[in-house]
């Protein structure tokens, strides 16, 4: 992402083997950020963790867009990977364990949110 170009499955191999490891090492629990695009991506998580569960994050390309281009130039997540961010997604909603919430709501709105799903 560094390089303005979108990551393929490849790129992210190495990094879902750290997120797995770092789930069996922490059995009382763990709380990761990430962007678990697509379900095999959530499936090989959940290998690691069974009772793994995701906050997904909902919002918009535009709203998405915004927030990204409101960063500035110098953070590595570049506006133009907007879309292959949203092209590359499978939305996890259905999945179980998998709570959506409005990314455009306020941080203490969405953490009251997971706290009470968790």
């Amino acid at each position: 992402m560094t390089k303005g170009i979108a990551l393929l499955d490849s790129d992210r191999d190495g990094w879902l083997t750290a997120l797995g490891e770092q789930l069996r090492n922490h059995p009382g629990g763990l709380v990761l950020t990430c962007s678990a695009l697509k379900k095999s991506y959530r499936d090989r998580l959940r290998q690691a963790c069974p009772r793994l569960r995701f906050v997904f994050m909902d919002i918009s390309r535009t709203d998405a867009l915004a927030r990204v281009a409101a960063r500035g130039e110098g953070h590595f997540f570049s506006p133009s990977l907007i879309d292959s961010q949203f092209d590359t997604l499978e939305s996890p909603i259905g999945e179980p364990g998998v709570l959506r919430v409005d990314a455009m709501n306020n941080l203490t709105e969405l953490r009251a949110s997971v706290v009470a799903w968790l």
